[in-house]
């Protein structure tokens, strides 16, 4: 299907990456529109993938996604939830729209509903978990995507990509390995340079697990400060250190010596109790006592 460019070709970082994520260990049951996908099977009757399919399809997929103009019309399912932060990073790196978690039953035929949506295509982690919008996108005619194990039902899947899609890691590294395809399509993503995000940011990550790494990071941290195995950070040298009470003489000249210090106004008296009754000043009687400014005209009226 790679038509033997070199490019399309499968490397052998991508078949040691697909081992290692366990992607080749198919179920022991079998569908019979996905035997043409095994390669051999085992002795304890587990079915081997043939990885040379699996990634050609990968790669027909991927050009089926970056074919449709407006990124945002493919929508991207996943139920389970090892599966929900793959098609989140997904949807992120590549521009559609996630549908992560329970997908609202009437979401691509019933207008009137305000979760509505009209995808062009629609990718599906799993045929069996994700029959709800399979089934709806039949109804709507919209071609159809998804990640197939051995047992998967193939009705109404246009595309299926055989994987192991039971395991967190697997499942993972099909939506890591088919978004880099995406971007390598659109020339995002150069094929001459492996590409910058690690296919760790979309596996699955168990909330139990996160908490106890943090609590351990938490007691190392208190043991270093008992065990006096903690420095503190050295002071900054910041400038500045004289302390400086007037700001408003900030770059201006010394100001000039106070001036003698003025007589206070006979018959105020500062006190510190509110309650004593103070001195009033009769402001009439001062105001009569004060010589009047002479205006030039008569004072005999």
């Amino acid at each position: 299907m790679s038509g033997g460019l070199s490019a399309l070709s499968i490397t052998e970082d991508d078949v040691t990456k697909m081992l290692a994520a366990t992607t080749h260990l198919g179920s022991s049951n079998s569908e019979t529109t996905m035997e043409q996908y095994i390669f051999k099977k085992r002795n304890d009757g587990t079915n081997i993938i043939n990885l040379k399919k699996t990634h050609e399809k990968i790669v027909l997929a991927a050009r089926a996604i970056a074919a449709v103009e407006n990124p945002a019309d493919v929508y991207v399912c996943a139920s389970r939830p090892f599966t929900q932060r793959a098609v989140l990073k997904f949807a992120r790196y590549v521009g559609c729209s996630p549908i992560a978690g329970r997908f609202t039953p009437g979401a691509f035929t019933n207008q009137i509903q305000a979760a509505f949506r009209e995808p062009r295509l629609l990718v599906v982690s799993d045929p069996r978990a994700d029959h709800q919008p399979v089934t709806e996108g039949s109804y709507a005619n919209i071609p159809v995507i998804g990640y197939c194990n051995i047992d998967s039902p193939t009705k109404f899947i246009d595309i299926a990509i055989p994987c192991n899609n039971k395991s967190p890691h697997s499942i993972g590294l099909m939506w890591w390995m088919l978004a880099r395809e995406v971007l390598r399509l659109r020339g995002i993503v150069s094929r001459s340079m492996p590409w910058d995000v690690m296919p760790d940011l979309f596996f699955y990550r168990d909330p139990a697990d996160d908490e106890k790494e943090e609590k351990e990071r938490q007691e190392a941290d208190q043991q270093k400060m008992v065990t006096g195995d903690f420095t503190a950070p050295a002071k900054e040298e910041w400038g500045g250190e004289d302390r400086v009470d007037d700001w408003s003489a900030d770059g201006q000249p010394a100001p000039a010596p106070a001036a003698a210090a003025v007589a206070p106004v006979s018959g105020y008296h500062v006190t510190e109790d509110w309650s004593a009754a103070t001195e009033t000043t009769d402001w009439a009687a001062a105001s009569s006592t004060e010589q009047t400014q002479n205006w030039g005209g008569s004072n005999q009226w």
